[in-house]
């Protein structure tokens, strides 16, 4: 039998798909299971040492604009993807 795949304390086969939660230790700040047409991915993102401040309008137009272009928007197995939603771009 193949020993399940832990991502900090939780093993990957416990985590709920497309639910992101903050990372327990590594250098990002959120950890998600992404599923997409029966393909599980782990994706980690956002930068643990840096606020969000979403809530401010000019940093969130400013970050929609940048972030836009970056990769495919509706890959889910994508960080840019899971960090355009944190932002509701």
């Amino acid at each position: 039998m193949a020993k399940a795949k832990t991502i900090g304390k939780m093993k990957k086969e416990g985590m709920p798909c497309n639910k992101p939660r903050r990372e327990e230790s590594g250098g990002k700040k959120f950890v998600v299971k992404a599923c997409q047409d029966g393909k599980e991915k782990i994706v980690r993102f956002g930068d643990a040492n840096m606020e969000i401040k979403s809530d401010s309008p000019d940093r969130k137009k400013s970050y929609c604009a940048r972030s836009k272009g970056i990769g495919k928007l509706k890959d889910k197995f994508s960080a840019n993807y899971w960090s355009r939603r944190q932002w509701k771009c």
